[in-house]
């Protein structure tokens, strides 16, 4: 059986969730582009997306993220990886529903902040406690993640790949982005 991506598929979720991890890993699976906002939008700015929020703010950031998201949907079947915030903007979540399908990877908070508390390349998580930071924005984007049109749990003993097969299971249930053919 051959798998047909359809739609884009755009992963979201929260930083550590290994949106990008799998990512890749769902686009080589489906044999289709994979593509990460954060990257794109780096490449298009020549600095890092922590020099963007500190050069020009988090307001300018999101409203370049919003234009390069648009622009990445236009591309055809593919897999999205999006920066955590990125699934926040109605407008967003409307580009991204209109263009495909949103794949939320859930994973806890321990999980997360065991993936990310050794990083420093996370904006948002510079603070004087960055797990308290962590887990305020869990608590507030929680709901709002929800709200994608699919859920893959994630575990701590979930290697990438086994992540990519239930990323898989789940898009199979929608035909009208994941076609099994013979």
């Amino acid at each position: 059986m051959k798998l047909v991506l359809k739609k884009p598929v755009t992963v979201v979720g929260m930083m550590g969730a290994g949106k990008t991890a799998v990512g890749r890993a769902l686009a080589l699976r489906l044999r289709v582009p994979f593509l990460d906002s954060d990257a794109e939008i780096e490449k298009a700015a020549n600095m890092s997306i922590a020099e963007v929020f500190a050069r020009d703010g988090e307001t300018f950031f999101r409203d370049r993220e919003a234009e390069v998201i648009a622009r990445l949907l236009t591309m055809g079947p593919m897999v999205l990886s999006t920066g955590g915030g990125a699934f926040l903007a109605e407008r967003n979540r409307a580009a991204i529903s209109d263009a495909g399908v949103s794949l939320w990877l859930r994973a806890d908070l321990e999980l997360l902040w065991q993936r990310v508390r050794h990083k420093s390349t996370r904006p948002l998580l510079r603070t004087a406690d960055p797990k308290a930071s962590l887990t305020e924005i869990y608590h507030a984007r929680e709901a709002i993640y929800a709200l994608a049109d699919l859920a893959v749990d994630a575990d701590p003993g979930y290697s990438i790949q086994k992540m990519t097969d239930h990323a898989l299971r789940v898009l199979k249930t929608r035909p009208d982005v994941l076609e099994e053919r013979r």
